[in-house]
């Protein structure tokens, strides 16, 4: 897009905004009438919430244009009961002594507001109608040959359908490609305009006619007298003298919809400008072509249109989980930067697709993520997303649910990693069923949601949301048995680029990241998570046997004391023959002090490490941000230091020199040490330390030549601060500071 020559003019239209929808679509009427009509180098874009029109028109030779030359496009929909095709019931003067209500005569011959609409049109003279009148000639004539006194129903309709589709010419088959798609075996409707140009009660077609009614006089085609002023209002969003009242719009403008709270009464009838209706209609014969070119079929069979989705209940302060099941769908709506012709936005509109991977986009978050990963066509600057939803427990509304800029999120990339074996599909399939476990629906609803935030931001923070819940996520599924059976594997090991994009510097993130990325051979951290187990070859599978998955919804030491007592009796089950505490990434000094001192949010510790053991050990990275407070060492207790070598590995005690270089020279945990810390009798734990060092020949400082006293030092936090690993360079000045070389 953008390849027009400057134009002599740029008219902003101020009355045509994103927001509402009936107003984005306005624009779209205004570009596409004015180019196949009056200038078909006519151009327009998008520019600070108004629409921009590139043309040789000025401001006063557009407004003519629409008074005095605008041919309305021939808008009619024979298979709607309310489209002014046919005629009510006629009722005698007797009454049904049941129901007290009038007998019907069984003649279909009593008027209504619709027919007498379609006979003043049919009945006018005026030029700029003659086609509409063609049109509506045909329509009886179908009607008449299909012997229809009523709106058919179910193969009635399809049959009169095809008939028009084959008879009918191009000039009115450009609203029938808009308003609904004939299948081979049913009829779709595109939500943009209701089920076939009707929304409910309300005929699209008939109130488009009724609305030129008010606006032009039949007989000579003349504007009327207030036209003009309507037409600066709906334009230039210039004050009116008053606007149409007990009409209706439908769901395209629901501040102007009427219903509860629209005026200071219970109920308010709509209340909107009629140049509006006209042109928003005019507008969504745009989608036209784009619903017969760009079909395409996902695995529901339900077809799909361009940037129409099925809707996602998140990602919107407008939206709600329960607005998924009174939801038509979604539409998601472009707004280009640059000056575009009517040809250039009708290719958009027939090719536009959000692709995700190789697939299209098939509801809200999947539209989402292939903007920020530019699966989008380039000229587009952003999305304008609405969802069609139930609203008053009336009628469905064209809700705004935001704004969505297509700007590369590289943190969005992340998301493909639970794409895998369809994890992520399965479980969002899992969570819509009637029958899925609450807590599953929960954590996936809210899933969705933090996932719309990461694909729009990617502020660690997102990043850190989406995989605690992963992990939360992992741990209730192991637990349901409905939750396996639909979501057949675990999530398969994520890339060490989560680690990167979550770190927001934080002690408690580097105090998870330690703790997520502990590891021994066959026992890595995430088997304590979740009832998880590894197969040969790295793969995940559930284990619901399994007796290392205790980390459960208590504090965060008490989880430290069972999991840790877990994973010391597995190693002596494995024949592990170091200590199960292996790692490649290690807090500070710093981080470990913090937590001593109480001053870290260890809930939030907790949630993290069990996202980040999702994470393939061998590819955690070792280091991360280089931020001043991971670079300052902090003197950590005495106590500490003592008891931190029988949590190291004995291989990297000898790298530190800390033992001899001497595989047969171990430093084995004492079984009572784990115990006596957990019931807190840190005294006798840090002595018992002590003494092992001296057994094992460490040399310890001659003076004061006893255990130090751990002084204000829960045991259990001791223990929980042991566990957690710290960087090799920490460990070497740590051990520095007890051992005498």
């Amino acid at each position: 897009m953008g390849g027009t020559s400057t134009m002599a003019n740029e008219i902003y239209l101020n009355g045509c905004t994103p927001v509402p929808l009936a107003h984005y679509l306005k624009a779209l009427g205004v570009l596409r009438l004015v180019s196949e009509q009056k200038d078909p180098d006519a151009a327009g874009y998008w520019h600070n919430e108004c629409f921009v029109l590139r043309t040789k028109l000025n401001k006063d030779e557009l407004l003519g244009f629409f008074l005095e030359e605008y041919r309305p496009t021939p808008i009619v929909a024979p298979w709607n009961g309310g489209s002014g095709f046919f005629y009510q019931e006629g009722k005698t003067k007797e009454k049904d002594p049941a129901t007290g209500k009038k007998l019907k005569t069984g003649v279909r011959n009593q008027p209504t507001e619709a027919t007498r609409t379609i006979d003043a049109m049919l009945n006018g003279k005026a030029q700029r109608f003659s086609v509409h009148r063609q049109m509506i000639k045909l329509c009886r004539q179908a009607l008449e040959y299909c012997e229809f006194q009523e709106a058919p129903k179910n193969e009635d309709k399809n049959r009169l359908l095809q008939i028009i589709r084959n008879a009918f010419p191009d000039d009115f088959l450009t609203w029938m490609d808009a308003a609904l798609l004939i299948g081979q075996d049913k009829t779709f409707f595109p939500p943009l305009l209701g089920t076939g140009g009707n929304d409910g009660n309300l005929d699209f077609t008939n109130n488009f006619m009724q609305r030129l009614r008010q606006l032009f006089d039949l007989e000579s085609g003349k504007a009327d007298a207030g036209a003009g002023q309507w037409l600066d209002g709906a334009l230039f969003a210039e004050a009116t003298a008053s606007l149409t009242t007990n009409a209706a719009i439908g769901q395209f403008f629901p501040g102007g919809a009427g219903g509860p709270n629209g005026t200071a009464g219970f109920e308010s009838g709509s209340l909107f400008n009629t140049w509006d209706f006209i042109l928003m209609v005019e507008g969504a014969l745009l989608f036209a072509a784009t619903i017969t070119r760009r079909l395409q079929q996902d695995r529901s069979g339900a077809l799909s249109y361009p940037f129409t989705v099925h809707n996602t209940g998140g990602g919107s302060g407008a939206s709600s989980q329960t607005d998924e099941a009174n939801a038509r769908a979604e539409i998601w709506l472009p707004l280009w930067r640059n000056a575009a012709t009517l040809a250039e936005l009708k290719i958009l509109f027939q090719e536009g697709r959000a692709t995700l991977g190789r697939r299209p986009a098939r509801d809200g978050l999947e539209f989402a993520r292939a903007v920020a990963g530019l699966g989008v066509d380039r000229g587009i600057g952003e999305f304008q997303r609405y969802g069609f939803v139930m609203r008053s427990g009336k009628a469905y509304l064209a809700t705004p649910f935001g704004r969505l800029k297509t700007q590369r999120n590289p943190a969005a990339d992340l998301i493909h990693d639970l794409d895998k074996n369809r994890f992520l599909e399965n479980l969002r399939a899992l969570a819509r069923k009637t029958e899925a476990p609450g807590r599953l629906v929960s954590l996936t609803r809210q899933l969705e949601s933090d996932l719309f935030e990461l694909v729009q931001h990617s502020a660690p923070r997102a990043v850190q949301d989406v995989l605690i819940l992963l992990g939360q996520l992992q741990r209730a599924l192991s637990l349901s048995a409905k939750g396996r059976e639909a979501v057949k594997t675990p999530l398969s090991a994520l890339k060490s680029d989560w680690v990167l994009k979550a770190d927001d510097g934080s002690a408690e993130f580097r105090l998870a990241c330690a703790l997520a990325n502990i590891y021994a051979k066959n026992l890595p951290m995430r088997l304590h998570f979740s009832k998880t187990g590894m197969e040969k070859g790295g793969k995940w599978v559930w284990d619901t046997e399994s007796r290392l998955a205790v980390w459960g919804e208590g504090p965060f030491e008490r989880n430290m004391v069972v999991l840790l007592r877990s994973r010391l009796l597995a190693a002596e089950r494995m024949q592990s023959q170091d200590k199960p505490f292996a790692f490649r990434f290690g807090a500070g000094s710093g981080d470990i002090a913090a937590f001593l001192a109480q001053s870290t949010d260890d809930g939030r510790i907790g949630d993290l490490a069990q996202g980040l053991a999702l994470i393939k050990v061998d590819d955690f990275p070792r280091h991360l941000g280089d931020r001043a407070g991971y670079r300052e060492q902090s003197i950590l207790p005495a106590a500490y230091a003592v008891l931190k070598p029988f949590f190291v590995e004995d291989e990297v005690l000898r790298k530190l020199e800390f033992l001899p270089n001497d595989k047969n020279i171990k430093l084995p945990q004492p079984p009572e040490l784990l115990a006596w810390l957990a019931a807190g009798h840190t005294g006798r734990a840090v002595a018992l330390g002590w003494n092992k060092l001296r057994q094992s020949g460490i040399s310890l400082p001659g003076f004061p030549n006893k255990p130090p006293m751990p002084i204000g030092i829960d045991g259990e936090r001791l223990l929980a601060a042991l566990a957690m690993p710290v960087a090799f360079g920490e460990l070497d000045h740590l051990f520095r500071s007890i051992a005498r070389k």
